[in-house]
């Protein structure tokens, strides 16, 4: 297998391919995601990467595990073909949530995983709840928008802190935030026993990989301010639990 310090993980780019998009710039954004996995360590046992088409329905161009190495995917995203019709982007959230990232789908368990999604910033149905579901499994949203979209929106949509998982570029300069996303990707899929994200001023999420089952153990976890070790918070979890939102903690204070 590949070093314990290798990158592990399912990469989802869901590529707005809808009419609102002209073909120059769908183009140009194929280009860029070529350009981001030739990047990235993609193969058997490391990163696996898989495109979803946002038009009226979703479009699955390939699934996880479809390609082995990193020249395939780059050859199957320059192949890729334009969908056209509405944006219903929240339906390929869903769509994305049951079929590629869900265990019987083929998502390798225990690995995490990460959605980039980029866009020219409209959607013709909600995106808010189809995302959060997404994230409520643990997964890490990275938003590209070619200028056009709602900061606010888009902002709620992306993985807290917005500032790295957002970014605003012209379609001409995407090439420019190419190595920035890699590296956040990379940071994202590090292997670690525990893992802390959507970290905001109050809040953050812990997750973990399973190791045990809803019969075979249970978990407490524990978080206490550094300078007040003895006002430690507690919760206990059962043994199926892999994540935990904490709430409710001050600002600027190390936990």
């Amino acid at each position: 297998g590949p070093p314990a310090s290798a990158s592990q993980g399912d990469l989802l780019l869901l590529l707005d391919s809808s009419a609102s998009v002209s073909h120059y710039e769908f183009s140009r954004v194929r280009e860029f995601l070529g350009q981001l996995v030739a990047l990235l360590p993609l193969g058997p046992g490391a990163l696996r990467a898989s495109l979803v088409h946002v038009g009226s329905r979703p479009y699955t161009e390939f699934p996880f595990g479809q390609y082995s190495s990193g020249a395939a995917v780059q050859d199957a995203i320059r192949a890729a073909a334009q969908r056209m019709g509405d944006t219903n982007t929240g339906l390929a959230l869903a769509y994305a949530k049951e079929h590629l990232f869900a265990e019987v789908a083929g998502a390798r368990p225990g690995v995490p995983k990460v959605l980039v999604w980029v866009t020219d910033g409209g959607s013709s149905d909600p995106v808010g709840p189809p995302m959060q579901e997404l994230k409520d499994l643990g997964v890490t949203v990275f938003i590209v928008s070619t200028g056009r979209g709602n900061l606010l929106e888009l902002s709620d949509a992306a993985s807290a802190p917005a500032e790295k998982h957002l970014h605003f570029v012209d379609v001409d300069d995407l090439h420019i935030i190419a190595q920035e996303l890699r590296g956040s990707i990379l940071d994202a899929m590090q292997p670690q026993r525990l893992r802390a994200s959507e970290v905001t001023s109050s809040s953050f999420r812990l997750a973990w990989p399973p190791l045990l089952t809803a019969d075979s153990g249970y978990y407490v976890l524990e978080l206490a301010p550094s300078a007040q070790p003895r006002s430690a918070r507690r919760q206990q979890l059962p043994g199926n639990a892999t994540r935990w939102l904490w709430l409710g903690l001050d600002p600027d204070t190390d936990y």
